[in-house]
């Protein structure tokens, strides 16, 4: 049987436990007809890796985390009609499959697109995840187009997907953005992506106001615990809010007397139901263009060698921290 390297995440009370991330030997992934074998050369780590990672069950069996990919197809399968041997991509996965902390990984190509030229692997990886994220929150979760207008709070504004969704808005829409952010170096960055104002989230109610003194009409949202009050209070009436997380006991009526409408925002929603899976293909190729055109730029602000446990488990604490500018790459 041939195998390959990889990274595999167990149960563990922390990242520092010498369990939580271990390098292995693990099968050579099996492709199903639409799959391309990917030979991965850099990956990013996002929240959702640190999630599921602290959320891990008990097994002797490793988990393979890891969405965000660049590298190189290595394999295709019976039925790929889009990509060759040699083609250099990249994508954000698939959460029921196998990730991309490996050395290679099967992928199913209608998710797939060949990566900018202009960027190598390590930059190229940064994008995938948040992009599809920020891309469907707009133009599907908003309705956005060229012409729409308004004003855009961004949570989270220096975080990946504010990153993205705010060079998004400023690109292909006509709205204001207003970025969330507290530190000088997070201030910075999201001036940098393009927000318009940028206001403190310690301060969330009175700064959005101060900005926009009618409210908002849109508002993106990556951190809504203790926040949807204050999402009523600063949103106009029929306004809407896109939420990427899901706190327990979320209570929406406070919404309601303004009809504000609440959109849930998960990229993994096409691949995990094999639904228009030819979307985010498609969407990257997009995306990979605008790069290309100077119009879509990295959000890479650290990058890491070594696509083992060591480089991995760096940073997974550097996302723990909750202090990341942009993202973190770990590459070969």
């Amino acid at each position: 049987m041939a195998t390959m390297t990889a990274v595999g995440a167990f149960a563990s009370p922390t990242i520092d436990s010498p369990e939580a991330l271990r390098d292995v030997e693990v099968p050579l992934p099996e492709l199903r007809p639409r799959d391309l074998l990917v030979r991965v050369e850099a990956v990013s780590v996002n929240p959702v890796d640190v999630k599921r990672r602290s959320g891990l069950s008990p097994s002797a069996e490793p988990t393979i985390l890891g969405f965000d990919a660049a590298g190189v197809v290595h394999a295709v399968g019976s039925e790929v009609t889009s990509f060759a041997v040699g083609d250099e991509v990249w994508y954000a996965g698939d959460v029921t499959r196998q990730g991309s902390n490996a050395e290679f990984q099967a992928v199913d190509e209608r998710i797939v697109s060949r990566k900018p030229a202009s960027l190598g692997f390590a930059d190229a990886a940064a994008l995938p995840l948040t992009t599809i994220t920020a891309w469907e929150t707009l133009f599907e979760r908003f309705r956005m187009t060229q012409e729409t207008t308004g004003d855009l709070l961004v949570v989270g504004a220096a975080g990946g997907v504010g990153s993205v969704l705010i060079q998004l808005a400023k690109k292909l829409t006509g709205v204001r953005v207003i970025g969330t952010a507290s530190r000088a170096d997070s201030r910075r960055w999201a001036e940098q992506m393009g927000a318009d104002a940028v206001v403190d989230h310690h301060h969330l109610r009175e700064q959005t106001l101060h900005a926009a003194p009618y409210g908002v009409d849109f508002v993106f949202s990556p951190h809504s615990a203790g926040n949807v009050e204050t999402y009523a209070e600063i949103t106009r009436p029929f306004g809407h809010v896109t939420a990427i997380d899901e706190p327990e006991g979320l209570d929406l009526v406070v919404l309601k007397a303004k009809s504000i409408a609440w959109h849930w925002e998960l990229m993994f929603t096409r691949p995990m139901f094999g639904y228009d899976m030819e979307f985010q293909g498609a969407l990257l190729a997009e995306a990979a263009a605008m790069v290309d055109a100077g119009d879509l730029r990295t959000t890479l602000t650290t990058a890491i060698e070594g696509v083992d446990a060591e480089g991995l488990r760096e940073a997974h604490r550097l996302v723990e921290s909750g202090r990341m500018v942009g993202k973190v790459v770990v590459h070969r």
